[in-house]
């Protein structure tokens, strides 16, 4: 999916879009984002020194995850984020970077959805945790 794709399942907009692509298969989802170094999240986090933040990396991680959830994400519902657990930062995301994701739901109860994932440059793992969404009325 491509941006202008993954507006059709998500309310997201720039510059809170954060992903470039995404895809599913097999009950896995995947998505990717080019650090470009001039996003709001790069200022001043930090000078000299950009680094992208820990939240922005999770943000990613649970829109990869609406990809799976595109069923369910219909005209009036969108998913929310309802909690994380064992985040884990393994290793910085810088300017230049292509961060891909790889994220699969673990399991679900009534309108939550719990999920595992990773974020990865290149084979460097950068980020892994838990988190869960609810499907919500807009």
């Amino acid at each position: 999916m491509n941006k202008e794709e993954l507006k059709a399942i998500m309310p997201h907009r720039e510059p809170m879009l954060l992903l470039d692509e995404a895809g599913c298969e097999d009950g896995q989802g995947w998505g990717k984002y080019l650090v470009k170094g001039d996003e709001f999240f790069l200022q001043g986090h930090f000078p000299g020194n950009p680094i992208v933040p820990g939240v922005i990396q999770c943000e990613i991680l649970a829109q990869s995850v609406c990809v799976l959830l595109k069923d369910k994400l219909t005209e009036g519902k969108i998913g929310m984020y309802t909690g994380l657990k064992n985040v884990k930062f393994k290793s910085p995301v810088r300017p230049g970077d292509l961060f891909e994701t790889i994220v699969h739901i673990t399991r679900s109860s009534g309108p939550f959805y719990f999920a595992e994932g990773e974020g990865y440059v290149g084979d460097r793992l950068c980020i892994k945790g838990e988190f869960s969404i609810a499907i919500v009325d807009a």
